[in-house]
C-alpha cells in the first residue's frame, strides 16, 4: 500500500494565489486542496487575523489611496481589526524580490487580511496548521504566546475546529502553553537554523544540548508530535530518528519537484509547499510507479 503524504498549501497557496487571505483559501478550495498552513497575529482590539507579518508587509500591501507603502507598515498589534481591513493585500508589488519569487501568482485586488474565524468557515473538510507569529526577541511587537494562544483556541471551539487543527511556532512559549491547558489538542514545533542556534531564546530556555544536540529529541520532549523543520536542515537520518520519536516529520516550504520528491523520498509526512499544484503532481507521479 502507498504510504499517504498531506501537500499542505503555504499560506494558503502563495505561490499561486494571494497569501493568507480568503480569496487565496477558496482558490485553493477549487483545487482540490483541503490542508493548509496559515499564520496569525491579534490586532489591538484582540482580534485574531490571519497574516505572516507582525506589521504590514510593503511588498504585498496598498493603502486605502491604492498606493504601495513605502516601508514596513504599522504592527498589526497596534491597528483595530477595521484599521486593518482599510488595506488591501492581494497582489505582490511588481519589481520587486518577492515578485521574482512568485512569478505566476495571480493577485486579486480588494483582497483584505481576514479574521482566523471567516478562515476557518470557509469549508468544515479542511485541516489547518496555525503558526503563532511572536517573536521572543520583540515582545511588545505582538500579544504574548499565552495570550495568542487561548485567543486562538477560543475562536477554533467557537469554529467547531478543534479537531482539525494544529497549533504550531517557533517560539516554543506558544505550543507549550497550549499543551498544558489544551493537551488534546494537536500541536506541531517549527525549527530553522537561526532558532536551533538562539534555542534558549526561542524554546523558552530549552537547548539542543540537554538532547545530546538532538533537535527531534528535544521537540518530542515537549510532548507534541508533528516536527515541521525547513526542508533545508532535513537528512534521511532526521527523518528516521523522528519517526523512532513518535514524530510526524512535516517540513517546509518545498517547492521544487526535486525537493519535493527528495523530502517524500526519505519518509516525510506530508509537505508544507507554495506550490501545492507542483506538489500535487510529484505525488501522483509517485503512486502511479
Amino acid at each position: 500500500m502507498t504510504r499517504q503524504i498531506e501537500v499542505i498549501g503555504h499560506r494558503g497557496a502563495r505561490g499561486l494565489f494571494p497569501e493568507n487571505t480568503i480569496e487565496g483559501f477558496r482558490k485553493c478550495l477549487a483545487l482540490g486542496l483541503r490542508s493548509f498552513e496559515l499564520d496569525v497575529g491579534m490586532t489591538a482590539d484582540g482580534v485574531v487575523v490571519v497574516s505572516h507579518d507582525l506589521a504590514l508587509n510593503p511588498f504585498i500591501t496598498r493603502d486605502a489611496a491604492g498606493n504601495w507603502l513605502r516601508s514596513n507598515g504599522p504592527l498589526l498589534h497596534r491597528l483595530t481589526f477595521d484599521a486593518l481591513q482599510s488595506y488591501d493585500v492581494g497582489r505582490i508589488r511588481p519589481a520587486t524580490p518577492y515578485r521574482l519569487l512568485h512569478r505566476v501568482q495571480r493577485g486579486q485586488d480588494g483582497a483584505r487580511v481576514p479574521s482566523l474565524k471567516e478562515v476557518l468557515l470557509l469549508s468544515s473538510e479542511c485541516r489547518f496548521i496555525i503558526e503563532l507569529k511572536t517573536d521572543p526577541g520583540h515582545r511588545d511587537w505582538t500579544a504574548s504566546p499565552t495570550a495568542m494562544a487561548e485567543a486562538v483556541l477560543a475562536v477554533v471551539d467557537r469554529a467547531g475546529a478543534a479537531d482539525r487543527v494544529s497549533i504550531e511556532s517557533f517560539d516554543w512559549r506558544g505550543p507549550c502553553h497550549v499543551r498544558r491547558i489544551r493537551p488534546e489538542v494537536q500541536t506541531a514545533w517549527l525549527t530553522r537554523d537561526e532558532t536551533v542556534r538562539h534555542a534558549a531564546l526561542w524554546w523558552d530556555g530549552v537547548t539542543p544540548a540537554d538532547f545530546a544536540n538532538s533537535v527531534p529529541a528535544a521537540v518530542a520532549a515537549q510532548g507534541g508530535r508533528i516536527w515541521a523543520p525547513a526542508w533545508e536542515t532535513v537528512t534521511r537520518a532526521l527523518v528516521a530518528e523522528a519517526h523512532d520519536l513518535g514524530l510526524r516529520v512535516i517540513p517546509w516550504t518545498v517547492n521544487r519537484r526535486a525537493a519535493l520528491r527528495r523530502m517524500i523520498g526519505w519518509g516525510a509526512d506530508g509537505v508544507i509547499t507554495d506550490r501545492p499544484d507542483i506538489a500535487l503532481s510529484v505525488t501522483a507521479e509517485r503512486d502511479q510507479v
